[in-house]
């Protein structure tokens, strides 16, 4: 079927080139409109359509920044979840579920950047819980493995692995077990 391209036109010798917001319209009594972006359903030999989100390059300025964020509240009700999830395969031969990188950007000469997993504080309650497993095996097979690890290192020391609680100021710290 014919393409669909939304996109402004260049800048010139001075300036930036146009915005592009995509956005549904407040409302004072029910829910806000949603946006959907996806690709059409193959059922034939034809492959799937993938989806790419990028910021573009820059060559005298810090690379630009994407953020992706869930629902806030000001009332008295749960915050919107936010899911990262990779393809399921529902076959019943040989393909795997889809994987799930997260990746940090690499760098030439300077240190790479970070990888944070940061759950959300509570001013007057408990912090969330990061939680890190594998699932349980099917009838066949063993549970996935976990592999903590620092990269080699050819010139230096290698990075160290510190695992911790927290300091109690009121009352007794955390087990590790």
């Amino acid at each position: 079927s014919g393409s669909i391209i939304i996109r402004t036109l260049n800048a010139g010798t001075s300036g930036v080139s146009g915005e592009l917001v995509f956005s549904t319209g407040t409302t004072s009594n029910g829910a806000s409109g949603s946006i959907s972006i996806g690709t059409g359903t193959t059922t034939g030999l034809g492959e799937r359509g993938d989806i790419h989100v990028h910021v573009g390059k820059t060559t005298v300025e810090n690379g630009g920044e994407i953020w992706l964020e869930a629902g806030r509240t000001t009332t008295d009700k749960n915050g919107g979840l936010f899911n990262v999830q990779a393809g399921s395969s529902d076959g019943t031969g040989s393909g795997i579920g889809g994987h799930l990188n997260l990746l940090s950007g690499h760098a030439t000469k300077n240190t790479g950047g970070s990888l944070s997993l940061i759950s959300g504080f509570s001013t007057a309650s408990t912090s969330g819980s990061i939680i890190i497993r594998t699932l349980n095996a099917g009838t066949k097979g063993v549970s996935g493995e976990m592999i903590f690890s620092t990269g080699t290192s050819s010139s230096g020391s290698s990075g160290g692995i510190k695992i911790g609680t927290g300091t109690a100021s009121n009352g007794r710290g955390g087990d590790i077990s």
